[in-house]
């Protein structure tokens, strides 16, 4: 029987989480100083601030990640959505943007942001699913994201 779990970051698990984000990345978008600055220093950027990265681990290999992001203490941002190609449409997304949601809300959490990118829709797709709505990009965190979302919660 298959066996998807979410895990919490580990330095273990770096490697992963550049493998995965660069996958993706290469082949939609590009890869930004802010994708850098995040995935070469994890810790510094996301953990230390109190956030989180989140693997999914499918038959112990690791085949997703996410990370969540703190702004300030009543909001953060999901970012580095990914999947690896051979997983996707197992729902594994889904999973861990669930985690990201029910880790903000225990945190106490109003809403949680995101920026995209529109050539992504599959991912567009799920956070609508979610209950993400469009608005107006206030700041130009990514330089190819071109639309900014929020989900309150």
């Amino acid at each position: 029987m298959d066996m998807l779990e979410i895990i919490e970051y580990q330095d273990q698990y770096k490697s992963n989480l550049k493998e995965l984000s660069y996958e993706w990345l290469e082949k939609y978008v590009s890869v930004e100083p802010e994708d850098e600055r995040i995935l070469n220093k994890p810790n510094e950027t996301v953990i230390e601030g109190g956030g989180h990265i989140f693997f999914a681990k499918f038959n112990g290999k690791i085949v997703g990640t996410v990370s969540l992001i703190k702004i300030d203490e009543g909001s953060y941002e999901v970012a580095k959505l990914a999947v690896t190609e051979l997983y996707q449409g197992r729902k594994i997304g889904r999973q861990l943007i669930e985690k990201c949601i029910q880790t903000a809300k225990q945190a106490g959490a109003k809403k949680i942001i995101l920026y995209t990118n529109h050539v992504l829709q599959a991912a567009i797709h799920l956070y609508k699913y979610f209950g993400f709505k469009e608005i107006q990009q206030n700041v130009k965190k990514y330089i190819e994201a071109d639309i900014m979302m929020e989900l309150k919660i």
